[in-house]
């Protein structure tokens, strides 16, 4: 497999192209050591993969022609959000990492009650950033071509008040009553016809408070139940993933 490498322009990417790599995508083609001539595969996001050919290594900037598109199809046929409750230290950059290499579409982090990182202002800003890029390396590691969107740093209320996908599935993983086993509410979602958006909402360490959860029940969202068993805040949501990955991809 060539080396991956995500590039986001302005304009798609396209047969003939030459352009000018970021410097941070640069940097990491300078790290592989390659040299004019070899080729590289890239990404943006719409669609496939394109080998492209290294024409010329600079100081600081890489320069490469972009030639065969490669189409793939490596994405989930459903669209998934996960919305987590963050969990502390380095156990976000691992969950955002592992949720991508799963197909996550889009991680949403949530400020909750019983939330220990608590994210404001520029910090908030810069760990966005942070994790956006954790996501982009995933994404070139295990051959996705979609890179899963982080979104800003919310509270659950504001996040419940945001607009969601028409006819979106929305799970919340509960030790409370009234839950249905992840593989029954998977089994649903593998007999849609249709690419349906999910939606997933897990706590931070010590789960939802009852008014959380009573909140999210309120709008609408159905218990989901992954076992007798309280995995921890970063295990739980990528367990759900997981299910869903393999019923959907059996």
């Amino acid at each position: 497999m060539l080396p991956r490498l995500y590039v986001r322009l302005d304009a798609p990417l396209g047969s003939g192209l030459e352009l000018e790599l970021p410097e941070a995508v640069s940097r990491h083609i300078q790290v592989l050591r390659m040299q004019p001539g070899e080729q590289v595969s890239v990404f943006d996001g719409r669609g496939g993969e394109w080998a492209s050919t290294i024409l010329a290594m600079g100081r600081k900037v890489v320069s490469i022609r972009v030639e065969t598109h490669v189409a793939s199809a490596r994405e989930l046929p459903h669209r998934v959000t996960l919305a987590v409750g963050m969990p502390t230290n380095d156990r976000m950059d691992a969950l955002v990492e592992k949720a991508t290499e799963l197909g996550a579409s889009a991680i949403q982090p949530l400020m909750l009650d019983r939330s220990v990182l608590r994210l404001d202002g520029e910090r908030a800003l810069k760990k966005v950033a942070h994790w956006q890029g954790v996501a982009v390396a995933a994404a070139e590691q295990s051959g996705r071509t979609c890179v899963p969107e982080i979104h800003p740093v919310r509270t659950l209320g504001q996040w419940l008040q945001m607009p969601r996908a028409e006819n979106a599935r929305c799970g919340l993983l509960s030790l409370g009553e009234g839950t249905l086993p992840i593989h029954r509410w998977a089994t649903s979602l593998t007999q849609a016809t249709v690419a349906t958006s999910v939606y997933f909402l897990s706590g931070p360490e010590g789960g939802l408070s009852p008014q959380e959860e009573q909140m999210a029940r309120a709008a609408g969202w159905q218990g989901v139940s992954l076992g007798a068993r309280v995995l921890r805040a970063d295990t739980a949501p990528l367990s759900a993933l997981s299910v869903l990955a393999a019923q959907w991809e059996a």
